[in-house]
């Protein structure tokens, strides 16, 4: 039930949808690469990738100093579906703009 309840209440929110739609577009993403494309502060974006990543939704990797976040494999039927939902969305997703220097 807990697990339902946070998978909930991560999608209640426009900037997250659009975020995992993002992600889901693009597959593996700094969190760089999310702040210079959403125009986002590091702090906003970390905290809306830790509550989709807690959600079930994202996986990150860890390389050096930087995170790596994309949709977690496999996902569940419930939240293949809501991705599935969330593709169908009008929502304005920006192109991906690299914002590391590696």
């Amino acid at each position: 039930m807990e697990i339902f309840l946070k998978t909930i209440g991560a999608l209640n929110d426009e900037t997250r949808l659009r975020l995992l739609h993002f992600i889901a577009i693009n597959g593996k993403v700094c969190v760089c690469d999310v702040e210079t494309s959403f125009g986002m502060v590091q702090s906003r974006v970390s905290r809306h990738l830790k509550i989709l990543k807690e959600a079930g939704f994202l996986r990150v990797d860890r390389s050096g100093r930087w995170a790596y976040y994309s949709v977690r494999s496999p996902l569940d039927a419930f939240r293949q579906s809501i991705l599935k939902e969330i593709s169908v969305l009008k929502m304005e997703i920006p192109p991906l703009k690299k914002g590391c220097n590696l």
